[in-house]
């Protein structure tokens, strides 16, 4: 045997040792004849003998020269009289070739991860991938035109140069990402960067991304037959966005002082600004939470400062316009730019770097007309803050804060033993149904009861677990808790424990961020709750704060010991300056972009294409559009929806990952094309026939729960915004009381079963597995080696802001711009 057909042999023998010879035939069909029979003696395996008129060559021929499409399989096994299963479920891309019991070829579901897609790309298994998909959207299209152009792209990969197009290295313009964070659709004319574009979006975020990706590419191709090139350089230059500080001409007009309050968590610094405020005639406190605004708007009206609460799906008004601006508390998307106040608060700055929400934190830095402005976050927000008060012209002051309580890492994790924990704990897990697992098998190990705190859940349910943890008097004495408790909750705990440091970021599983472990950590150890700080109305306001006794020492640590080591350097290391702030186009130029396009335009691709084509400062970057586009898609067949509404909507709090949101978001789009009631009796999609149903303990349950509760928030929010048409404003509040009272009672009782418990232990097991081949990889001098280099980047990053003398560089200042109008509350206004 020759040393290419050996090696060819044994290829064959370690990926076919367990398949059929015609598994092995449709796998490896352009391999020669001779090898094939030296396999299947090898493994003992008689050749099947094949029936005119294929015959055994013919057969063969017959596989490299088609596609393995169902159909044709089908044909091939009927004239061999043999039977092909037909496919259950969902026909197409999700799906992988075994064989049943009998051995027979057939289909089974299978959701391509991560590793899969990789696996499958690294094979050359894309395109064929690829064309089984495109048949798939082409067989379910209904628009004739985008099914001819899922045709014809077919058939032009079908070609041999293109298909080795995609086997190269980077295209031209064919950018490589590795985050579904960072990953948008792109227009591409050439067939070839186009399937370069699609390998890059199946790669990172499946088969969603490739649905998007070709959709994109044929809105494109449509649009641009329209525009001529005069047309073209008008919308480029509409998409000039590089200037954000001029939006806001009127708060360029007042000379502000910016107190930027940095420091760990646990700090104080939020406490002092706070203090600040409570002094002023009139002000505004911003938070990135519903909970964080209640907590303030109770704290300043406990303190005798009439306040009002206005978050995006409830308003509490309690000033009178003959008072004056007064006091404030709103969430950050909420903040009244046109009202000039004395003093205004921005918590959580650090925020304006967020991927998706970022853009809020921004408009608030640079349009909020308030003379004195605090800005409270993490150190490394320093840099930024800098350049871009400067480029304001505002005075600025940074306060610098030790944490109060100390904080410090464990020097053993707990060996999996849950039985070790006690009162005061907090287990952080980062998937909900692993929090539900987690929280049984504590109260199997321990005998305690547990308090359990997820994203998902309604923020009331979130303070009232909150609450129950951090009562001395309570039986509640461990919590579990996803990531959600980095910002938002003042709770107890003595001790944090991660149950592991990966968290699926979309497409696979990464070790997170330093910043994302501090924050957590950092709330061991807490100086003191909400509550205490609610009740505290006769220290002065020039007080300072006390030194915490030594008992409220904060401990950190982890549940496996494969976890240990990258905590302890993550809580050593220095955190990486935010170099960006998230910006997004203002609302008027929104509008004026998208009167280019024809009212058949699907806004989506609008919404891509500005941000596309934008040219951006680099100081800022525009903010992920991720849950705005799937909910232009989910909205568009809509009639009679303004270019307005349709960003209203878009603007929205409807999380449609739940399932069955798309369905209500767009039912209640069509009362608003329509003008239609609508009365919350009136919207069948909302299904509130589940507060009919008996409490039962299952998680689907708590499921339809959770999914009508952020139905009835998105219909509060609405009404707020279509008050003509969403009528049942009292009667929503009422029914989502309701809920949150179902899903207190199932939180209270309700627990993971098994099988799910042995599937997240499984999962721990893999992550553990994988920490353990990562440490092998690498020496704890090549760690530290790394480290260094890090910090050593992250100084030369400061430096460039700062420049050699360590004074900030100023960008150049610009002509002042006229202010774009306002036409949502969530979009830059003057």
């Amino acid at each position: 045997m020759l040393p290419a057909e050996r090696a060819s042999t044994s290829r064959l023998l370690a990926t076919c040792a367990n398949s059929s010879p015609h598994s092995i035939l449709v796998r490896f069909h352009s391999t020669q004849q001779s090898a094939i029979s030296r396999l299947h003696k090898q493994l003992d395996i008689p050749v099947p003998e094949v029936e005119a008129p294929y015959g055994r060559q013919g057969f063969q021929k017959r596989l490299s020269r088609e596609d393995f499409s169902h159909r044709r399989l089908q044909k091939l096994h009927a004239n061999q009289n043999r039977s092909l299963p037909k496919p259950t479920g969902r026909y197409g891309s999700e799906r992988r070739w075994t064989r049943n019991k009998t051995g027979v070829l057939t289909f089974v579901p299978k959701k391509l991860d991560a590793t899969s897609r990789n696996l499958l790309i690294s094979n050359d298994g894309f395109i064929p991938w690829l064309e089984e998909r495109l048949e798939t959207l082409s067989n379910q299209c209904k628009d004739a035109s985008y099914a001819r152009f899922i045709k014809n792209f077919k058939i032009t990969i079908r070609t041999q140069r293109l298909k080795q197009a995609v086997k190269g290295k980077n295209g031209d313009g064919i950018r490589q990402t590795s985050s579904p964070d960072d990953w948008r659709p792109l227009e591409f004319k050439s067939p070839s960067a186009l399937l370069k574009a699609l390998e890059d979006a199946f790669r990172v975020s499946g088969e969603m991304a490739v649905d998007l990706q070709l959709r994109y590419s044929y809105e494109g191709l449509i649009a641009n037959r329209r525009f001529s090139d005069v047309t073209v350089e008008t919308q480029v230059k509409l998409a000039d966005l590089r200037y954000p500080v001029e939006w806001y001409p009127a708060t360029r007009t007042i000379q502000r002082t910016i107190h930027l309050h940095v420091g760990p968590t646990n700090s104080g610094k939020t406490y002092q600004a706070l203090k600040r405020l409570e002094q002023a005639e009139s002000g505004v406190y911003a938070g990135p939470l519903r909970l964080l605004a209640h907590e303030v708007y109770q704290r300043l009206n406990a303190k005798g400062k009439t306040c009002d609460l206005v978050t995006g799906d409830e308003i509490i008004t309690k000033n009178t316009p003959s008072d004056g601006p007064g006091m404030q508390s709103c969430t950050v998307e909420m903040i009244p730019l046109n009202t000039t106040f004395d003093v205004a608060v921005i918590d959580e700055i650090q925020m304006m770097g967020h991927q998706q929400r970022g853009w809020a934190w921004t408009q608030a830095l640079l349009g909020l007309k308030a003379r004195e402005l605090h800005l409270c976050g993490e150190e490394r927000t320093v840099p930024l803050v800098r350049e871009l008060v400067a480029l304001m012209g505002d005075k600025l002051e940074i306060h610098t804060y030790q944490r109060l309580s100390p904080l410090k890492t464990a020097s053993t994790s707990l060996r999996g033993g849950l039985q070790d924990l006690r009162k005061g704990d907090c287990v952080v897990v980062f998937s909900r149904i692993g929090l539900h697992a987690m929280k049984r098998d504590i109260e199997r190990a321990t005998q305690k009861r547990v308090a359990i705190v997820y994203g998902g859940l309604p923020p009331e349910i979130r303070a009232q677990q909150a609450k129950l943890f951090n009562d001395p008097d309570s039986d509640y004495e461990v919590l579990v808790a996803s990531d959600a408790i980095g910002m938002g909750l003042n709770l107890a705990i003595k001790r944090i424990i991660f149950s592991a440091v990966q968290k699926y970021n979309g497409a696979t599983f990464e070790v997170l961020k330093t910043h994302e472990i501090k924050q957590i950590a950092g709330r061991a150890g807490r100086f003191r709750t909400a509550t205490q700080d609610n009740l505290e109305s006769t220290r002065s306001s020039t007080d300072s704060l006390p030194v915490l006794p030594s008992a409220n020492l904060g401990m950190v640590t982890t549940l496996e010991d494969a976890d240990l080591p990258i905590l302890r350097r993550a809580m050593q290391a220095r955190e990486e300056p935010i170099m960006r702030a998230g910006i997004l186009p203002p609302t008027s130029i929104l509008v004026e972009f998208a009167a280019f396009f024809p009212p058949s335009t699907n806004f989506s691709y609008i919404l891509l294409r500005l941000h596309e084509i934008a040219l951006i400062h680099p100081r800022f970057h525009l903010t992920v559009l991720d849950a705005q586009v799937k909910i232009a898609d989910a909205i568009q067949p809509v009639e009679n929806l303004s270019t307005n509404d349709r960003i209203i909507f878009c603007n929205s709090p409807a999380d449609l990952k739940r399932e069955g949101m798309a369905t209500i978001v767009a039912a209640l789009a069509r009362c608003v094309g329509n003008r239609t009631s609508g009365a919350l009796l009136d919207i069948p999609d909302i299904h509130l026939e589940a507060l009919d149903e008996e409490i039962t303990m299952d998680g689907k349950y708590l499921d339809r729960l959770e999914t009508l509760h952020s139905s009835l928030v998105l219909y509060l929010w609405l009404s707020y915004r279509f008050a003509g048409v969403f009528i049942n404003q009292a009667m929503a509040f009422y029914v989502k009381s309701l809920v949150e009272e179902r899903i207190d009672k199932i939180l209270s009782e309700y627990s993971a079963s098994a099988k799910i418990r042995a599937k997240i232990q499984k999962m721990r097991e893999e992550a553990t597995r994988q920490l353990q081949e990562m440490a092998l990889q690498s020496s704890d001098d090549s760690s530290v080696d790394e480290n260094n280099q890090e910090t050593a980047d992250q100084l030369s990053i400061k430096d460039e802001l700062e420049g050699e003398d360590g004074n900030s560089q100023v960008l150049p200042q610009l002509p002042i711009a006229d202010s774009p109008d306002s036409l949502e509350l969530t979009t830059p206004a003057n």
